[in-house]
Formats: C-alpha cells, sequence, structure tokens
C-alpha cells in the first residue's frame, strides 16, 4: 500500500510539475518543449504502468496524469518559434516544414486530453478500464505526432 501512496504522490506532483515547468523555462524554447515533454513523459510512465497493471491503479494518480498532459496540450504549441529547430532538440524539421500538419496533430491531443480530462471527474477515473478509456486515446495521439514530428533515433 506504500508504494501505491507514493505513486499517487508523484502522480500529483506530475500535474502541478507541468505547469510550473513551462512558466520556469519560457525564455528559450527549446528547454521548455523538453521540460514539457519530460512532464508528459513521466505522466505517460505512470499511466502506461497502471495500464499494464505493473503499479496498483490509483484514481488520485490517473487524475494527476492526466491533469499533466492536459496542461502540456495547452501549452506545448506556443514553443515553436522559428529558429528554434536549430540546437539540441528532438523536434524533426517537418514541424516547421508542414506546420498545419503539426496544428493538426496538436489539435487532436488537445481534443483527446479534453476528453479525458473530462471522463476524469472529480477524483479520477473510478478503475482500471475507465482510466483506459480516457488515457488510451492521448497516447496514441503521442506517438501519432512522434512519427512524423519528432526526429528518429
Amino acid at each position: 500500500m506504500r508504494i501505491v501512496r507514493k505513486m499517487a504522490v508523484a502522480g500529483l506532483v506530475l500535474g502541478l510539475g507541468a505547469v510550473s515547468i513551462a512558466a520556469q523555462a519560457s525564455d528559450d524554447p527549446i528547454e521548455t518543449r523538453k521540460a514539457i515533454m519530460s512532464s508528459v513523459g513521466a505522466a505517460a510512465g505512470l499511466g502506461g504502468g497502471m495500464m499494464k497493471a505493473e503499479i496498483d491503479y490509483v484514481p488520485a494518480a490517473g487524475k494527476a496524469a492526466i491533469a499533466t498532459v492536459r496542461a502540456a496540450s495547452l501549452t506545448f504549441g506556443d514553443y515553436y518559434p522559428a529558429g528554434s529547430d536549430q540546437g539540441d532538440t528532438g523536434a524533426a524539421a517537418a514541424i516547421w516544414e508542414d506546420p498545419d500538419g503539426f496544428a493538426a496533430e496538436l489539435a487532436k491531443f488537445q481534443a483527446a486530453t479534453e476528453k479525458a480530462a473530462a471522463a476524469s471527474g472529480k477524483d479520477g477515473p473510478a478503475d482500471l478500464d475507465a482510466f483506459k478509456g480516457a488515457m488510451g486515446p492521448v497516447l496514441a495521439t503521442c506517438k501519432s505526432c512522434h512519427e512524423t514530428y519528432r526526429k528518429k533515433n
């Protein structure tokens, strides 16, 4: 039970971290993108762990993971100004070559996180199946965007 509570607390921190990270790093768009994606990665790790039953499902942790990706979806697109394709970035040139396509991916991410946030209610999705139904489409949008707009390793 102790590990479950630690994961719930970690999830709550994730939700708060996405907002504060963007505020702290706003003078460097590349670093801001990295910070936001780091929070999304942590939320996806927590969510994926719960979805795979590697981590016990806790509604508050599910809600925190969803809140984190929701906050990211609302701010992430603001950090791709012209010229920020240079430097230490995982962003692919396709973002600037196809801004309409990238905007469409961001819109899908925002729509999926909006639905997930609405489905999470006050206390988080009631059970693991509800969480999977809310978070699964969000993670699918991440994968879809990364296929085109993230540099291949």
